[in-house]
């Protein structure tokens, strides 16, 4: 039984320096030393040897035992060693390598180009004026001479919030509101959302504007275009062309639509024109004598211009995009070209 001890030792000793985890070793343990294991079963058979032979063969039982436990646990030592080095190796950081700069947001496209437009008409001496979202009727249509039959103010034009209160269609309101509270001269610019009940390629139901108004005495319609030629020289360049084309706004009078030269074909004639050359920017005009009624301005003393522009539709003349919506769909694709 002795010889059976001592090569069981010498084989399990083997096996246990050959075990390749921590899990194998744990099998080879309890194959050895288990309530079934090996060593158990040599156990069992102690009541059949001599007696006298008996405390030596205990003893020597004692011995493997603990000799085969010595070795299971330096070999559990090695291989959790190499388990900790090799994880360090893969989570190891290599200083010596360049850092991975992380991405930079910046700023969104359509306030790129608001605050490039807001920032001429400042220099010019316009102050910065803003007013709600949700308006009255009175200010987004009665107090700008828009009659209650105009179709604008049906439901397939404009977002209604409540009988008499809308998600503003224009920037044209917060003009009254500034002129109720302020005598002339009054010269402001108001950027802001507005909401229209229109949508495809070219049209959003939520876009940007930026309206100007300009009242003192003695303004006329050559203020209003040498204002706007300025605008568009310095925002389009130096060589593109401006035309007015007579219009009609309920609280402008006269009206006008500003063209300028292509930015694509320089006035040649392709798909963004339309084969024109020209291609729409803003509306624009003199101030109605009934608004300045409703802000309580004399109109025999004082004079103004307005105009209104969509800073989506400048984005996109300026750099050429075919659809409106790439600006509202934050693909990242897209914006980061801008």
């Amino acid at each position: 039984m002795q010889d059976r001890l001592k090569r069981m030792q010498a084989e399990g000793i083997a096996e246990i320096a050959q075990a390749p985890d921590t899990r194998a070793l744990d099998d080879i343990r309890v194959a050895l030393l288990g309530r079934k294991g090996a060593l158990t079963e040599i156990l069992r058979g102690l009541g059949t040897a001599p007696p006298d032979q008996r405390p030596a063969i205990g003893k020597a039982a004692n011995a493997v035992k603990k000799a085969l436990e010595e070795a299971i646990d330096a070999r559990k030592t090695v291989l959790e060693t190499q388990v900790a080095r090799r994880e360090a190796r893969e989570t190891a950081v290599d200083m010596s390598l360049p850092g991975r700069r992380p991405m930079r947001g910046h700023m969104h496209l359509v306030p790129q180009v608001a605050e490039e437009i807001l920032g001429i008409f400042l220099e010019l001496g316009f102050q910065a004026a803003t007013g709600p979202d949700v308006e009255t009727e009175y200010y987004n249509f009665d107090s700008l001479n828009t009659p209650p039959d105009h179709p604008a103010r049906d439901l397939h034009d404009t977002f209604f919030v409540k009988p008499g209160v809308v998600l503003r269609s224009h920037t044209s309101p917060v003009q009254m509101r500034v002129m109720e509270k302020h005598a002339p001269p009054v010269a402001v610019v108001v950027p802001g959302r507005v909401y229209r009940n229109d949508y495809d390629a070219s049209h959003s139901p939520m876009f940007y504007q930026i309206e100007g108004l300009l009242v003192d005495k003695g303004v006329s319609f050559a203020d209003l275009k040498g204002t706007l030629l300025l605008f568009i020289h310095r925002f389009f360049g130096p060589d593109t062309e401006m035309r007015f084309r007579p219009h009609f706004f309920p609280f402008t009078e006269p009206s006008a639509e500003v063209d300028i030269s292509c930015s694509v074909c320089k006035g040649e004639g392709c798909r963004l024109c339309k084969n024109t050359g020209w291609l729409e920017i803003l509306g624009c005009g003199m101030v109605h004598p009934v608004v300045f009624g409703y802000a309580g301005y004399d109109c025999e003393t004082y004079t103004g211009y307005a105009f209104g522009l969509g800073i989506d539709r400048i984005a996109m003349l300026r750099h050429a995009i075919d659809n409106i919506h790439h600006l509202y769909e934050n693909d990242l694709r897209f914006l980061e070209q801008f």
